[in-house]
């Protein structure tokens, strides 16, 4: 690294900027939360972001540890200048998942969705399969 790089290079050992930091908060609280309790313990990790993770001996205290470390994740990706994913209740679909139908697959699943009143394929499969886990 030469002596430029190593002037403008931030250290890794110093808070955020309170700015950064006061989005950030604000951008992690939308985030959701999975929760597990496994052998007398607590294991959260966040339902947008699957490999931040936390533990604790209280549920509250995983949660609290959880959104602790979205906190840092957030504020690190804005001092970077990345955009965070954005929050599940935005519900901003950007995934997109193919299926191969037969026909008659196809027409039975169209029957049904106008049935029940959806106006698309998509969106009757989605709630279906939303029912289904949920």
């Amino acid at each position: 690294m030469s002596a430029k790089s190593r002037k403008s290079a931030k250290a890794i050992d110093r808070p955020f900027d309170p700015a950064v930091l006061a989005e950030a908060k604000h951008i992690a609280r939308q985030y959701q939360v999975v929760l597990s309790f496994e052998e007398g313990h607590w294991y959260g990790r966040g339902l947008e972001l699957p490999n931040i993770m936390a533990d604790g001996k209280t549920g509250n205290q995983c949660v609290r540890s959880l959104q602790d470390a979205i906190v840092g994740w957030v504020a690190y990706l804005l001092e970077t200048g990345q955009q965070p994913q954005a929050p599940a209740r935005a519900k901003k679909r950007t995934k997109q998942v193919n299926v191969r139908l037969t026909d008659e697959e196809k027409l039975l699943l169209e029957t049904a969705s106008k049935q029940e009143g959806f106006v698309g394929l998509s969106d009757f499969i989605r709630a279906a399969a939303v029912k289904a886990v949920g």
